[in-house]
């Protein structure tokens, strides 16, 4: 029986048809598949030392983290979501463990750690594969991973989306905005693709005073709310934002892309989008109407760069 295993998978293999190896498990004998090596997301090296923290600064906020063994610790940098530290909790540990970490653009990283009493790096900082100039430079250990929030899109289209809006700076929406104490606030696109919903905003500071923004709300609420009746409110949360910048220089200008789930405003609602200036009182409002969202532009009509 193993020989005539062994035939079939010879003339499999000569077939040019992708050959399965046989295996015993429990008397029994089943078809393994190897895995070929251009599956194989190669690691980077890391030293890690227990005298010294080594850094690492990725593209983007980091979601998980695994370690291979107890002799190294790693946590995310307080407030610096984009940073892991890392150290040896065992001095002079033998061999090699591995860390893998996933981070919010959807790319998969994976290291083998060793120790040396002096690392070569303490401060390493990943390769952008988005902006590093080139189109297709992805670097070959990092892989594509899908986030809950996102649903099926690709965190990296959302990403590639956000900048390309940014980047071409269209205004397909011209009647949406307010202007108030020298400040404007206004809308210049709304955009879907696949199930998520792209806002396009900036806000222009005309005066000598630096706007600081405290937060940005987008709540859908009724239109008309009668006294004494309670007002119903639905928090819309962003799941990304292109350039979300927290202040505006005196005299200049800037532009913000959101991408949300997708969603629709009931006839008697509409969505109100509430910005509120830092120990100021230059607040800026304007609203968003159901017909305005059906009309978002398809983004197979982006050049997505």
């Amino acid at each position: 029986m193993k020989q005539m295993a062994m035939a079939l998978a010879l003339l499999l293999g000569a077939a040019g048809v992708e050959a399965q190896v046989p295996e015993k498990e429990n008397g029994n004998v089943r078809m393994a598949r190897e895995i070929p090596f251009d599956r194989m997301i190669p690691p980077h090296e890391l030293e890690v030392s227990y005298e010294k923290t080594v850094h690492l600064l990725f593209p983007s906020e980091v979601r998980y983290v695994d370690l291979g063994s107890p002799n190294i610790i790693a946590g995310k940098a307080e407030d610096a979501g984009n940073v892991i530290r890392v150290k040896a909790a065992v001095r002079n540990y033998k061999g090699e463990t591995n860390m893998s970490v996933i981070t919010e653009d959807g790319a998969f990283y994976s290291f083998n750690v060793r120790y040396a009493e002096e690392p070569l790096m303490t401060n390493i900082e990943m390769k952008d594969f988005i902006h590093d100039g080139e189109a297709v430079n992805r670097p070959n250990n990092a892989r594509q991973v899908y986030l809950r929030e996102l649903g099926s899109e690709s965190p990296l289209l959302v990403r590639l989306i956000m900048k390309s809006i940014w980047k071409e700076n269209r205004r397909l929406v011209k009647h949406i905005g307010s202007r108030r104490f020298g400040v404007q606030f206004r809308l210049k696109g709304i955009y879907a693709h696949n199930g998520l919903l792209y806002f396009h905003t900036e806000i222009r500071n005309m005066g000598s005073i630096p706007f600081d923004i405290d937060y940005i709300t987008w709540k859908i609420v009724d239109r008309k709310v009668a006294r004494r009746t309670a007002v119903q409110e639905q928090v819309v949360l962003p799941l990304r934002a292109q350039n979300n910048v927290t202040s505006i220089a005196r005299y200049s200008s800037e532009r913000t892309v959101f991408a949300m789930q997708k969603f629709t405003i009931p006839d008697d609602k509409h969505l109100v989008v509430e910005l509120c200036e830092k120990n100021g009182g230059r607040h800026q409002t304007f609203t968003i109407e159901n017909e305005d969202l059906v009309r978002a532009c398809n983004i197979e009509e982006l050049t997505i760069k």
